[in-house]
């Protein structure tokens, strides 16, 4: 069917062409092209699939040029049709050169008049001229029968999908709950020191706690913990975490804070996963300073349920272990041994004056600190 240049608008992939206005658009936005470039696709769309041979387009475009001045015309033209279309001489969609000979517009074009009212393909692919036609599906006529193997791969593609997610969902509701997945590899932390938040200005009972934390998780086989030596040294140091955690060697960090405020103790830790500087659990834990090694020892199983680390029917014991303590018998004992930890001249007097004095408490009540 050859269009008719004042009522239709012609089709070929993401492009359509109104002859009537000479408008190129793609995808509905307007291309702009030179006036013969544009002839020139016009042309060739009225014979798509046929050679257009240069001597037509030379009558037809350029009847008054040499031939000289017309080659480098029509070849000039032909490349910014191809620019404007994507289109390439080498591996062309379009516009199919034929040396000596001329051009051939060699994609499927659509042409539909206005008003729409009918429609028609034109399959460019045969070289006789003859068009092959086949009706679209417009204004209820029948669509192109598909061939077999697009049917079978329409429905290779569609089971692909459907097994992909079932997958997914399978995968999806199959996942440990919570921060199961993020913290069962953790193997090795370290107890950064606790912070002090009780109106005295000695971190003995926070220190106190510390030691008395990295002491019972030390005493898991399964879990690797930093000494308290090592640290120390982060004590009041702003640092991000995962930085410590790089420098000490660990997959997570427990860090937390202390309020010892007349016979209340509260003690608040969270385990942090390091690389991420993800926080995979918190607590926070109140009581009589008598129940201090049970806070500790709460503490302690919480992180270890958290990484989920089995633990030995000993290791077990140990955190099940737990003992009232003499309060003020044991507020000199961390005393004591906070000095002691200074190896100062000043720090080595108090903790004998608070040795001296827990030796009197000692003898006083008949109880050590651990009753």
């Amino acid at each position: 069917m050859e269009p008719s240049r004042h009522t239709s608008v012609v089709r070929f992939g993401t492009y359509e062409i109104a002859l009537h206005s000479g408008e190129l658009r793609k995808a509905g936005v307007r291309i702009r092209v030179q006036q013969q470039p544009l002839r020139l696709l016009e042309i060739l769309l009225e014979h798509p699939g046929e050679v257009v041979t240069r001597e037509e387009l030379r009558s037809r475009i350029w009847p008054n040029e040499n031939f000289g001045d017309f080659d480098q015309a029509v070849n000039v033209a032909i490349a910014k049709l191809r620019g404007a279309l994507g289109d390439s001489a080498d591996n062309p969609r379009y516009i199919e050169t034929l040396p000596r000979r001329g051009y051939r517009f060699i994609a499927d074009v659509a042409v539909v008049n206005r008003p729409i009212d009918k429609m028609e393909f034109v399959h460019a692919g045969a070289s006789s001229g003859k068009e092959d036609r086949a009706p679209l599906e417009v204004a209820g006529k029948a669509a192109p029968k598909r061939l077999p193997w697009q049917h079978a791969w329409k429905t290779l593609g569609l089971a692909l999908v459907l097994l992909i997610l079932i997958v997914w969902i399978f995968r999806w509701r199959s996942r440990p709950p919570g921060n199961v997945l993020s913290s069962s590899s953790v193997r090795s932390l370290a107890v950064l020191p606790l912070e002090n938040l009780s109106s005295n200005s000695e971190d003995y009972f926070a220190d106190g706690m510390t030691d008395e934390l990295i002491t019972d998780l030390a005493q898991i086989s399964a879990l690797r913990v930093i000494s308290r030596t090592s640290v120390m040294p982060y004590k009041g140091v702003r640092k991000p975490l995962p930085q410590i955690a790089r420098e000490l060697n660990v997959d997570a960090v427990v860090e937390g804070t202390v309020l010892h405020s007349g016979k209340q103790v509260r003690i608040t830790a969270q385990l942090i996963r390091a690389p991420a500087d993800k926080h995979l659990w918190a607590q926070s834990y109140e009581g009589d300073v008598s129940d201090t090694l049970a806070l500790q020892k709460k503490v302690a199983r919480a992180i270890v349920e958290q990484i989920r680390i089995k633990l030995t029917p000993q290791e077990d014991a140990v955190l099940e272990n737990v003992k009232v303590v003499n309060p003020e018998a044991y507020e000199n004992y961390l005393r004591g041994r906070y000095f002691w930890n200074k190896r100062t001249a000043d720090g080595l007097k108090k903790n004998r004056r608070r040795s001296k004095l827990f030796s009197t408490l000692y003898r006083l009540s008949g109880h050590s600190p651990v009753v």
